[in-house]
């Protein structure tokens, strides 16, 4: 089992010794709003980074021409055949393995995969980001938490039997048996995983069985990468952080949504450790993007080591 770490470090202080830069590939997952796309990829762009383009298929036809028209004069760019993914369905995980695997496939030399979608922003400049996760190589950044544990609510997602339609999630369900000697695990979407990462969960024989399991769940972007690294062989350092702010809200009685963020939380985007924030929207505030740019290219202040807790075995149950 992996070394897993608490959320509590900017990162390793390493002195004046010198760290080879990492590459970064970029998934984008897009499916409105295609000028504030623009101003994303142009905030995350580097020469010496990868971008894979997931256009949703739902999304209107003269967004994925303006976008396609748009990506037109960048070399290291590549768009993804359009699916369907439909909210709460499986169809956003198949989405993400499909970016893995593409960007794994491509044959070239990226260290770090982060996904992001086309209302997200950058907190830090690309140097910055670089310069971090080049201090970090080897660890994997993505929220995780002991499902049952820490949010009993969800549990229902896992517990019953849902199917995905072209649009919809079915509203017939049924109870099942959650997979034997399986821990279920709960996060978020959102990562930063290391290619040796990305290349267990897309090559290892071990992962099938969870495919097959969360395809029938609810939900499944929030858990099944948690619960699939979290109960395999898979040994990297998975840091309990995905490196996003993001402020949720209720919507609902089954979910949470990430708030559109405004002028009025300048302040929580200018604090803590974090890269990228989720989410914007030029509709609602298209102002607050310009204005987070002030501390754009500031590097992070301190820089703590990160203790190791401890070695976490299989039949651990504890991470809150």
């Amino acid at each position: 089992m992996n070394n897993v770490y608490p959320n509590d470090s900017n990162g390793h202080s390493i002195g004046n010794i010198p760290v080879k830069s990492v590459n970064i590939a970029y998934l984008i997952l897009v499916h409105r709003l295609p000028d504030q796309f623009k101003r994303l990829f142009e905030a995350i762009y580097d020469p010496s980074n990868f971008y894979l383009i997931h256009i949703d298929k739902k999304a209107h036809q003269e967004i994925g021409e303006e976008v396609g028209v748009f990506l037109q004069k960048y070399p290291n760019v590549h768009i993804l055949k359009s699916k369907n993914v439909v909210w709460g369905g499986y169809s956003m995980v198949q989405a993400e393995l499909d970016g893995m695997k593409y960007l794994l496939e491509m044959k070239m030399k990226w260290d770090y995969f982060i996904n992001l979608s086309g209302q997200d922003y950058p907190l830090k400049s690309q140097e910055i980001i670089k310069d971090f996760l080049s201090k970090n190589n080897g660890k994997s950044y993505i929220k995780i938490a002991d499902q049952e544990k820490s949010r009993p609510e969800t549990m229902n997602r896992i517990e019953n039997y849902f199917e995905e339609s072209e649009d919809k999630i079915s509203e017939k369900t049924h109870a099942r048996g959650f997979m034997k000697d399986v821990i279920p695990y709960i996060g978020g979407q959102w990562m930063i995983l290391t290619r040796n990462c990305c290349e267990f969960i897309c090559n290892s024989t071990e992962v099938k069985k969870f495919e097959d399991y969360y395809l029938n769940t609810l939900i499944a972007d929030e858990s099944f990468f948690q619960t699939v690294l979290m109960n395999t062989s898979f040994d990297g350092i998975l840091v309990d952080d995905d490196k996003r702010a993001i402020i949720w809200i209720p919507d609902g009685d089954i979910k949470l949504r990430p708030k559109t963020f405004t002028e009025t939380d300048l302040d929580f985007l200018q604090t803590g450790n974090h890269l990228f924030a989720r989410k914007f929207d030029d509709n609602v505030d298209n102002q607050i993007i310009d204005s987070i740019k002030i501390q754009y290219d500031e590097p992070f202040k301190t820089l703590i080591k990160i203790n190791d807790i401890k070695d976490i075995s299989k039949n651990f149950n504890h991470l809150n």
